[in-house]
């Protein structure tokens, strides 16, 4: 695992904009897989940007994103489909169709998990961003989840759905478990970006850098594969 060290976010958020930019550069025809949450957002600014400046194109690409909550649909101003139609994909000039995401109403959630499956399997992530949880997940895998796990639903853990609590109005209108890909979609992943930002993810990051590969720290698994780089600024990287 490669491991980038920033002074704040902002640079974070740059030296990621450099890795993510150098795919889309490199591949009109890429597949990204993308995450939500607070972390991202500064790269993704950065992505609008490049677009306004230089008109870098992504009408050829295929966006995946990582998770949604069960009980949203997609114009739920909290869904993850909403929030990456506010923050990136309404910026730029990619084609909606080829932007997917798991359907947090579907009727039935096995089908889903198997629709989701086979959509991953047809467009292999070129760059697959995530963020880090304070209990050591990756997209919604949980403490605990198997390594082997594909799509997935997940109830999640009290600690996510605290940190998740931000985004909401109070944290009885957080849902409590959501569709996620897995461990083993994550891995399948061509190259892998990861961010960590601020001392509360401290132990996380050490955990997924310097422990023992296990389960009970999900992230811990990107020890394992060949091309993965975590950057973190001062305050995540405090115990490295």
């Amino acid at each position: 695992m490669k491991i980038i060290i920033t002074e704040d976010y902002e640079e974070l958020s740059a030296k990621a904009a450099e890795i993510m930019l150098a795919v889309v550069k490199n591949n009109p025809y890429a597949v990204l897989g993308l995450a939500t949450g607070t972390t991202p957002l500064g790269l993704y600014g950065k992505m609008i940007e490049d677009f306004k400046a230089n008109g870098t194109s992504y009408k050829n690409m295929t966006c995946v994103n990582l998770d949604e909550y069960v009980g949203l649909d997609k114009n739920h101003t909290q869904s993850y489909a909403y929030f990456m139609r506010k923050n990136l994909f309404d910026w730029l000039d990619i084609n909606p169709e080829h932007t997917h995401i798991e359907n947090g109403v579907a009727a039935d959630a096995e089908e889903e998990c198997r629709r989701y499956d086979s959509l991953l399997k047809k467009h292999r992530q070129d760059i697959q961003l995530l963020g880090l949880g304070s209990n050591g997940h990756i997209a919604f895998n949980e403490p605990g989840t198997a390594f082997g796990l594909g799509t997935h639903l997940v109830k999640l853990a009290p600690s996510t759905v605290r940190d998740n609590a931000r985004l909401f109005d109070s944290e009885k209108d957080v849902p409590l478990s959501a569709f996620t890909v897995g461990p083993a979609n994550i891995m399948n992943a061509k190259k892998i970006l990861i961010l960590a930002s601020g001392a509360k993810k401290a132990e996380a990051v050490y955990g997924a850098v310097r422990g023992t590969v296990t389960e009970s720290l999900p992230a811990s698994i990107l020890q394992r594969h060949g091309d993965c780089t975590l950057i973190a600024d001062r305050q995540a990287a405090a115990l490295l």
